[in-house]
């Protein structure tokens, strides 16, 4: 059954009129006229009682039209639904994360995104860094925010605003007060170190600023999180260098102190498949532009 003649029916039933219901519809009368008759004989039922100056639905016609009424609507819905999502206001994006892009600029990206677009589901994964480049490469997510300095074939990435690394002391240390700590001071410490089989470029990027003070740090302790580093060396467990942002995390117990001489920046970016053409994801980008620095 062809769609447009569904239209025909509905307009006709509403008017009770060729002439008004062909004019609605910019048509002419015998194209209205012929193809209500091939949707009655299709159906096998006269749908309108029809005379040189009276139009009237039947029965049939009546029932006919409350279910033909449903279709339209069913399908003007989906048309709106493809225009939507076409212009990537509307659907679902999948977009990962660590636990410490709580505190850099994830959140104000995301509802940027959400004002933008506000019909699109958005759901989000704690995931590490390496697991979500394996998801982004498996097309498994459509963004992630990751600790990562270089990125596999295939993905694209831009960097977020920049944070950079303090140092992460117990609130009893005797530096803890301090108005800056030179990495010397803590050649005798334990240091509670950021697991490097989860995300390389944090471990590696806190080992660089040890080598350049020429410093080898004793490892007590491998976390996960950034904010297990931090709670651990809460509990008084050894000492950290850890993200700046991390401050706003609350956590008791502890002092964020600059590192005298130092503002080593932390690795952090946006990464995406680029080959990825979601329109939703085009949208995300866009919104996500304005927190982001402008080179890799």
């Amino acid at each position: 059954m062809k769609l447009h003649l569904l239209r025909y029916f509905a307009v006709l039933a509403e008017e009770l009129h060729f002439g008004r219901a062909a004019g609605r519809l910019a048509i002419t009368q015998p194209p209205l006229s012929s193809g209500i008759k091939a949707l009655e004989e299709e159906l096998g039922v006269r749908l309108f009682e029809r005379s040189s100056k009276h139009v009237a639905l039947t029965a049939a016609g009546q029932a006919y039209l409350a279910e033909v009424r449903v279709v339209l609507d069913r399908v003007a819905s989906a048309a709106e639904t493809a225009r939507a999502v076409a212009a990537g206001l509307q659907g679902r994006l999948d977009i990962g994360f660590t636990g410490s892009m709580v505190y850099r600029d994830m959140p104000r990206i995301v509802r940027a995104f959400g004002q933008r677009a506000p019909g699109i589901e958005v759901q989000l994964r704690e995931l590490s860094s390496s697991e979500q480049l394996d998801a982004l490469l498996r097309r498994q997510l459509h963004a992630g925010f990751v600790n990562a300095a270089t990125m596999p074939p295939h993905l694209a990435c831009r960097p977020l605003a920049a944070d950079h690394f303090v140092c992460c002391l117990p609130e009893g240390h005797a530096l803890a007060h301090q108005a800056s700590v030179a990495l010397g001071a803590l050649e005798q410490e334990s240091f509670v170190m950021f697991a490097r089989d989860v995300a390389p470029a944090n471990h590696d990027n806190v080992i660089a600023l040890f080598q350049r003070a020429g410093i080898h740090p004793r490892t007590r302790h491998a976390a996960r999180q950034w904010l297990t580093v931090v709670s651990l060396v809460a509990l008084g467990l050894g000492v950290a260098l850890v993200p700046a942002s991390l401050a706003q995390a609350g956590v008791q117990g502890v002092r964020f102190v600059p590192i005298a001489g130092l503002h080593h920046p932390t690795v952090g970016v946006l990464a995406w498949h680029e080959e990825a053409d979601a329109p939703a994801l085009r949208v995300f980008l866009e919104c996500a532009a304005p927190f982001l620095q402008s080179g890799p």
